[in-house]
């Protein structure tokens, strides 16, 4: 299992902090579209490292074109010499039209032609097929050489998909060569509807499992003393109370017969009871939803439940000393 650590949110710390996660054994480093553009931070992150894997994880794909995204992920590849994946996700619509004022369409078929437009145009720089993609929601049909990259010789970057649904679940299997598994998952949701949609799209697409890379990281509950436990606990809560208020994610829950939660969620979060929504989550949803234990007993859990089909996940394990996190990522990595 590869193990992927997070780029600090301080640029101007990057170059130490990018150095010190390759030095301690990391696989990769991501950074996430939440309070910053999640591409800058990574061209930092590949002049100061030499052998990790860098991605976005993700980034908003519908707040961009597929001109746009073909055109940041040749860069970053190129320039980390074929080190960078794009992970990209779709966001909910209140955010693509309201944050972004871009268009919104059904989502699993416009993220299907979005990663079929980005190939299309990789297609014609790196093998010069023509440009003639024209499909329902993205027309590119004009490329001249001035426009074209000519540093090509690292390939086209790797595209993974976050998912939480079925359909688009199935859309990353199909288009995509990986998948995010959203952290509010739970392992009988993703045996039960995740994977199963993975093999669909895989076998649309041609190709087997061998082809085709899951990344899930579940919320972890632990701590070196009582303080970091109750703190990690708190955060978790929150967390799961925030994703569990998604109308998009009641399958999740619905899974385990907590679908009503969903309901009761959503309805205090449109009054702003965020500080109470936490307090519905009960510890048996923390243990489904994450993994409790003393630091010691973490990773073995991990790889119990996931180990079977989990290919990457992110270890920053935050809640210990530095020995035994470095010990951590050394289990996990065997």
């Amino acid at each position: 299992m590869k193990v992927d650590g997070h780029l600090t949110a301080d640029w101007h710390e990057i170059p130490e902090h990018i150095r010190k996660l390759e030095a301690e054994g990391y696989d990769g480093a991501g950074s996430a579209e939440m309070n910053h553009d999640p591409f800058f931070p990574l061209l930092l992150a590949a002049e100061h490292s030499e052998k990790i894997e860098i991605q976005t994880g993700i980034a908003v794909a519908f707040a961009r074109s597929p001109m746009i995204l073909a055109n940041l992920g040749h860069d970053l590849n190129a320039y980390s010499r074929g080190r960078f994946t794009m992970g990209l996700g779709s966001q909910i619509r209140a955010h693509i039209t309201k944050r972004f004022n871009m268009p919104w369409h059904a989502p699993a078929p416009q993220m299907r032609e979005l990663i079929q437009a980005i190939r299309a145009i990789w297609a014609n720089w790196y093998d010069g097929e023509p440009l003639r993609f024209e499909g329902k929601y993205y027309q590119h049909t004009l490329m001249t050489p001035a426009f074209s990259p000519q540093d090509t010789e690292y390939g086209r970057p790797r595209i993974t998909l976050a998912a939480v649904g079925p359909i688009m679940t199935e859309v990353a299997g199909e288009v995509a060569d990986g998948l995010i598994i959203h952290p509010f998952s739970n392992e009988k949701y993703i045996r039960e509807v995740t994977l199963p949609a993975v093999d669909r799209g895989l076998a649309k697409s041609g190709r087997s499992r061998d082809d085709f890379e899951i990344s899930y990281t579940p919320f972890m509950i632990s701590g070196k003393d009582e303080k970091t436990f109750e703190a990690n606990k708190a955060a978790a809560m929150n967390r799961i109370s925030f994703y569990g208020s998604t109308p998009a994610y009641k399958n999740v829950l619905g899974v385990h017969g907590w679908g009503d939660l969903q309901i009761e969620l959503n309805k205090m979060s449109k009054q702003g009871q965020w500080q109470e929504m936490a307090g519905l989550v009960t510890d048996e949803m923390l243990d489904t939803f994450g993994i409790v234990g003393e630091p010691s007993t973490i990773v073995p859990e991990m790889k119990r439940r996931y180990g079977d089909f989990v290919d990457r996940t992110s270890g920053g394990f935050g809640f210990v000393d530095k020995e035994q996190r470095l010990n951590m990522v050394a289990e996990l990595r065997a």
